[in-house]
């Protein structure tokens, strides 16, 4: 089966059409970056291909060359943002392997000093999700 550029049915496809909404803290013609809406941490961002492919495997060297820029430019200033001295990054590569979005996507994980390293999710209300978006996009630009 040939991939279209977008699947009409994948959530993160919707999210780069515009279709479902998404806290956006950076996209350029390859990549997007968004609040995860079920963060390990404050910030936890993800940073999907914006072209339809279930895994890096599947994408296009450029579009995986394209994600891994942005994540390099982007984890450092995120992390600045929310005033965490380090981060994680994470990669599900399958269902086996814990993907639940079947689409190309990173996760940037801001980590603080003293906290608990746990991958355990929370649930910020929009409004907190909100206010971390626009703190970390002031620091983008």
């Amino acid at each position: 089966m040939l991939k279209s550029k977008h699947m009409t049915d994948c959530l993160f496809c919707k999210m780069v059409t515009g279709e479902i909404p998404a806290h956006k803290i950076y996209e350029n013609d390859r990549v997007l970056a968004f609040l995860d809406i079920g963060p390990v941490s404050p910030g936890h961002t993800l940073v999907i291909s914006k072209a339809h492919a279930e895994n890096l495997a599947a994408n296009t060297v450029e579009d995986a060359c394209a994600l891994m820029t942005a994540i390099h430019d982007l984890a450092p200033k995120i992390a600045r943002a929310v005033g965490a001295s380090g981060y994680n990054l994470g990669m599900n590569h399958g269902e086996v392997a814990g993907q639940d979005v079947l689409h190309t996507h990173l996760h940037i994980m801001p980590r603080k000093e003293g906290e608990a390293r746990a991958f355990v999710k929370t649930h910020p209300s929009q409004e907190e999700l909100k206010g971390i978006a626009e703190k970390i996009r002031s620091n983008i630009a």
